[in-house]
């Protein structure tokens, strides 16, 4: 026999020998009561709700509230990239002028982001009127 095997052999002896001298047996591991598995899960479920979709929902529902809200005159960016000014609203797609004399008609649900003149030049001036 190799020395690792009578090593080993020693080892595990000397570990039964222990457990034998101890209480003669082991006692079994007492079971956990049902109702603390199923609130871990409920735990770990409401972690990954409040992480991962609740975001994603209020996200969605303030880019559509965006959309909708929609008039002409808003500047726009596409989901595709495209950037324009809304010249017409329809019910299901917007009128998008991206250059002179050219003009697109969009879908409302690929529209990415919606900027309103009135918010960009309220931007532009308040940072003017606090350092004066």
């Amino acid at each position: 026999m190799s020395s690792f095997s009578v090593f080993f052999a020693q080892v595990t002896n000397a570990a039964n020998d222990a457990v034998a001298a101890g209480s003669g047996t082991t006692a079994p591991a007492p079971e956990r009561p049902l109702w603390t598995m199923v609130l871990m899960y409920g735990l770990i479920f409401a972690m990954v709700y409040f992480a991962f979709f609740r975001p994603q929902a209020q996200a969605k529902k303030k880019q559509e509230a965006a959309v909708k809200s929609a008039k002409t005159g808003d500047k726009i960016v596409t989901s595709s990239g495209i950037h324009g000014v809304i010249t017409n609203v329809k019910d299901s797609t917007v009128i998008v002028r991206v250059a002179d004399n050219v003009k697109l008609e969009i879908e409302k649900s690929h529209v990415d982001r919606v900027t309103r003149e009135a918010d960009a030049e309220k931007a532009e001036k308040a940072p003017a009127a606090k350092v004066s």
